[in-house]
């Protein structure tokens, strides 16, 4: 028996709405990461994007346990000597809870010539409300499992 192979003519995505306010920033990430990356379908390929697409809402309303709001820092370099900012998650959240979402899913994502494609398949919103209903998405329950 030869092993199976995906062409990427026979990839079939499916849409998933994740809401953030049911669930923490670390279980989101990782299911998100899981549907992108197409791991849970039967004919997945290391080297051919067969992921799904993601949808993820009220990011604004997402949960954080512990300290984590104050002790969780994010750095960035502005490319001069001396130029490492900081920024603790509670500022990056008032700037804007979807870049905090986006570079979780990010960090999950196996570093490929993939990985951008997978990420332009993830659309975060802040609110309730999405333009995606007509693709027909199936809405996840990570409390309970997939749908």
């Amino acid at each position: 028996m030869k092993t199976y192979s995906a062409k990427p003519s026979e990839i079939s995505r499916k849409w998933y709405v994740i809401d953030a306010s049911q669930n923490t920033l670390g279980r989101i990430s990782t299911e998100a990461a899981q549907l992108l990356t197409g791991k849970g379908k039967p004919t997945f390929t290391k080297h051919i994007d067969c992921g799904d697409f993601v949808v993820i809402i009220n990011s604004d309303k997402l949960k954080i346990t512990g300290n984590k709001l104050e002790d969780k820092v994010y750095y960035r370099h502005t490319g001069y000597p001396g130029g490492i900012k900081s920024r603790t998650l509670k500022e990056q959240m008032s700037l804007g809870s979807e870049s905090v979402i986006e570079k979780s899913i990010r960090g999950m994502l196996p570093v490929n010539k993939l990985r951008d494609g997978r990420l332009k398949r993830l659309k975060i919103y802040s609110g309730a409300e999405h333009n995606h209903s007509a693709q027909k998405p199936t809405i996840l329950d990570l409390k309970k499992g997939k749908k």
